[in-house]
């Protein structure tokens, strides 16, 4: 099974920027549909974005689409977040998870891996 160690977190001021990293190890990565999830404080995880195993297809929540960008390397075995234009509501624990299977989900039950998370604070 695929491990995750996602990277990147931290403190940033409402409209910069952060870019979120998560390196697999133990499995064939590219096997994997590749998404990254937050839980903000006092709330439930939810879906940010997905990427397909090439990394030509992705999708995002509507809260993000046009701000954070999701890509893949394969050959390092990496899955990035780029998070454009952070916005206070922004804040919470982002993590990484990963996905066997022949379609895409947004739904956390339908991912089998996942990583400790990394904390991104907004501030205001």
């Amino acid at each position: 099974q695929v491990q995750l160690v996602e990277s990147g977190g931290g403190l940033v001021q409402a409209g910069g920027s952060l870019r979120l990293s998560c390196a697999a190890s133990r499995g064939t990565f590219s096997n994997y549909y590749m998404g990254w999830f937050r839980r903000a404080p006092g709330k439930e995880r939810e879906f940010v974005s997905v990427i397909s195993h090439g990394g030509g297809s992705t999708l995002y929540a509507d809260s993000v689409k046009g701000r954070f960008t999701i890509s893949r390397d394969n050959a390092k075995n990496i899955v990035y977040l780029q998070m454009n234009s952070l916005k206070a509501e922004d804040t919470g624990n982002y993590y990484c998870a990963a996905r066997a299977g022949v379609y895409w989900s947004e739904y956390e039950r339908d991912f089998g891996s996942w990583g400790q998370g990394t904390q991104v604070t907004v501030s205001s």
